[in-house]
Parts: C-alpha cells; structure tokens; sequence
C-alpha cells in the first residue's frame, strides 16, 4: 500500500467531517504525524484509511492488488528452489570442510 500523507483539512474532506473530529480520529488511529517542509503538519493514513481514500478518488486496486499476488507466488517458488541449493551447499561444506 502507497504511503498516503494528507493535512488535517484534507483528512477532514476524507471523512467527510470538521478538521477537530479528524484530529481525534487520527489520535484515535495513532496515525504517524510530522510537520512537512512547507509547514503543514500532516498524519499518514494506515492501510484501511489509504483504501478509503483509492476508493473515493477512483483508483483501480485491481492491478495493484494483482501485481501483490504474483510477487507472493514468485516469492513461493523462489524458496521452495532455495531449500534444495542450501541444503546441498551444507552437505559439500560438511564433506570438504571450510566456509564458502
């Protein structure tokens, strides 16, 4: 999920409320908060928020949401062929001694 960072106001629009109930919500979340370089203090929406925010500004999650689930099935082939490499490296090392 993209890191989504938006002024008190613009948290506001989001939840379509006043800026003091969004600065209670965002304790409330404990979201992250820093006061960016041209002043403004601005909180960093978590996960359910930063979806909120893709589905209100018609952001496709689809793709991302598939891209996410290919590097998931990648990432389980690449360690179900690295088992067998490590394992093999430990029996050489094991047979000859010595560090590779």
């Amino acid at each position: 999920m993209p890191q989504i960072w938006m002024t008190y106001d613009e948290f506001a629009d989001l939840l379509e409320t006043g800026a003091e109930q969004a600065y209670e919500r965002g304790l409330e979340e404990r979201l992250d908060c820093k006061i960016s370089r041209d002043g403004q203090r601005r909180i960093k929406l978590n996960d359910a928020l930063a979806g909120l925010f893709l589905d209100r500004n018609g952001a496709q999650r689809a793709p991302l949401d598939g891209a996410i689930d290919d590097l998931r099935n990648i990432h389980g082939l690449m360690t179900k062929y690295e088992e067998p490499a490590i394992s093999q490296r430990r029996t050489v090392q094991r047979k000859f001694g010595g560090a590779w």
